[in-house]
């Protein structure tokens, strides 16, 4: 995740950056449910409105999560599916709250009306991220239901009136890219705090539609005006928290933006990106779904590390005899082509594998999403490969479908 807000807020003020501490252990995002109302286009768990059978029960959840606390785990996002259709959702997060995480809670935001306001702010939820794909006949699309958009706009409503830390959340497509503009209009004029772009990532029902991803001229104009509207929100002194995920390069052609506009301040920026290292997945990102199976991040779905009901999160974690963990814990992480020769590498962490893995087989290809030039990731064609590391594809636990 690249917190934009955090470097435009350093170029704002100058000076030397404050480089925080490593994490003590990863996010987990925990899909604690398949079951959802809706069937989006680019939903990576590809769930559907019925139940699945093996979930975990609460009393799994709750029992594995003491086991998160003390790995060091800092803060839960449960997702699903849609969290709010699992009855014990307040009950797990009443718990994750007595352990001591942050939680979050990432929803469609439709199920969420006047009936379940009062049980979402009792669980003090530390945000709640909803999903707004454009404005309403483009959502509605997305989310193949009519009213999808009128109702996710009710939750967020909701959310802002009761003073709970509510987020939009975008993800960027060639069918929405239009739309961004008024997105952020809608973050402005409704008073929310936090918009998170996420690049559409090639995993599950997004992958079968990675023909929709936006071309790279179009992810550089999106992600400048992301910056340019982030950097006026700071300039007039009401700064808005901005976030984006699912590719890396954002921090590298953040940097070629501050060339641009702020050269005096780049030295510190450079050095703040390069500690902050791009993609966390296996490091300080994981996942479990609803089946407890353990994921570097939410689009490994098809990749599988082990399952909480034969090994606790804590062992499958720091396991290394896995090749793929060993070479996302790796650093630098042992990538080919483009990503190899790239200047940035140090920032963006080799960006995500998965995009990779999908298109090749290889999850340490060159990424097909990176949107930088070879000019301008200093590619002359020439220089280090890494080859022959030793990845193999292995069995993995697929989820029932």
């Amino acid at each position: 995740m690249f917190r934009l807000t955090r470097y435009m807020q350093q170029l704002h003020d100058g000076g030397e950056p404050r480089l925080p501490p490593d994490p003590t252990g990863p996010v987990v995002i925990w899909n604690l449910i398949r079951r959802c109302n809706l069937a989006c286009k680019h939903c990576y768990s590809i769930s559907a409105d019925h139940a699945f059978p093996g979930e975990l029960t609460t009393a799994e959840i709750c029992a594995h999560m003491e086991d998160l606390r003390r790995f060091g785990v800092p803060m839960l996002i449960l997702s699903g599916g849609e969290p709010l259709l699992r009855p014990d959702l307040f009950e797990i997060a009443q718990r994750a709250r007595e352990l001591g995480f942050l939680v979050g809670l990432s929803t469609n935001g439709t199920l969420i009306d006047r009936d379940n306001i009062d049980a979402i702010e009792a669980a003090r939820f530390d945000y709640v991220g909803i999903s707004i794909d454009g404005l309403r006949e483009t959502h509605d699309r997305f989310r193949r239901r009519l009213g999808a958009f009128d109702e996710a706009l009710r939750g967020l409503r909701l959310c802002r009136d009761r003073g709970i830390r509510v987020g939009l959340r975008f993800t960027l497509t060639q069918d929405n890219f239009h739309e961004l503009p008024a997105v952020l209009e809608l973050m402005e004029r409704e008073d929310i705090g936090k918009f998170y772009l996420s690049h559409l990532n090639y995993a599950g029902r997004g992958n079968r539609n990675r023909k929709d991803d936006v071309v790279h001229q179009m992810t550089r104009s999106a992600m400048e005006l992301l910056f340019d509207t982030c950097w006026q929100g700071i300039q007039a002194g009401r700064p808005r928290e901005f976030v984006t995920g699912n590719n890396d390069a954002d921090g590298a052609w953040l940097l070629h933006w501050a060339e641009r506009h702020h050269p005096a301040g780049v030295p510190a920026l450079r050095r703040s990106l390069e500690h902050w290292g791009g993609n966390a997945s296996g490091l300080w990102v994981a996942n479990i779904d609803n089946l407890g199976n353990v994921h570097p991040d939410t689009f490994w779905w098809d990749y599988s590390l082990g399952n909480l009901r034969e090994r606790p999160f804590s062992e499958i974690w720091q396991d290394l005899s896995d090749p793929l963990m060993a070479g996302l814990k790796q650093r630098p992480r042992p990538v080919g082509g483009r990503c190899a020769r790239c200047r940035h590498l140090r920032i963006c962490g080799g960006n995500t594998r998965v995009r990779a893995w999908q298109l090749t087989g290889d999850p340490w290809a060159e990424d097909p999403a990176c949107y930088l030039t070879d000019e301008e990731i200093g590619d002359s064609g020439a220089g280090a490969r890494l080859e022959n590391y030793p990845w193999r594809r292995r069995q993995r636990r697929r989820v029932p479908s």
